[in-house]
């Protein structure tokens, strides 16, 4: 069984910054892609950022040089920095991995979800 669990998230004034957190829990897995997602009011969810296993990077042009994706794959921990925020960036953000369990084909988890309000 694997989980994955966000922190981080919360009030903050435009201009501010967070920094989101997801660790994956369990054993006997393994993490490929890692991503971030979010989700406003009345609006679809949409992808932030994704790194590969290898570190590549790629971001929504929404969050382009404000918003940084890093992993610690020592901790199966991927984070996202989040810097010169907007009330526009208010969401729930998610996090998502594809991850192999065991011999298992790899597919993707979730996580709970963290609420980051950014208004004055």
């Amino acid at each position: 069984q694997v989980q994955l669990v966000e922190s981080g998230g919360g009030l903050v004034q435009p201009g501010g910054s967070l920094r989101l957190s997801c660790a994956a829990s369990g054993s006997g897995f393994s993490i490929y892609s890692m991503r971030w997602y979010r989700q406003a009011p009345g609006k679809q969810r949409e992808l932030v950022a994704t790194i590969t296993s290898g570190g590549s990077t790629n971001y929504a042009d929404s969050v382009k040089g404000r918003f940084t994706i890093s992993r610690d794959n020592a901790k199966n921990t991927v984070y996202l920095q989040m810097n010169s925020l907007k009330p526009e960036d208010t969401a729930v953000y998610y996090c998502n991995a594809a991850i192999r369990l065991g011999v298992n084909p790899p597919r993707d988890y979730w996580g709970q979800g963290t609420q980051v309000t950014v208004s004055s």
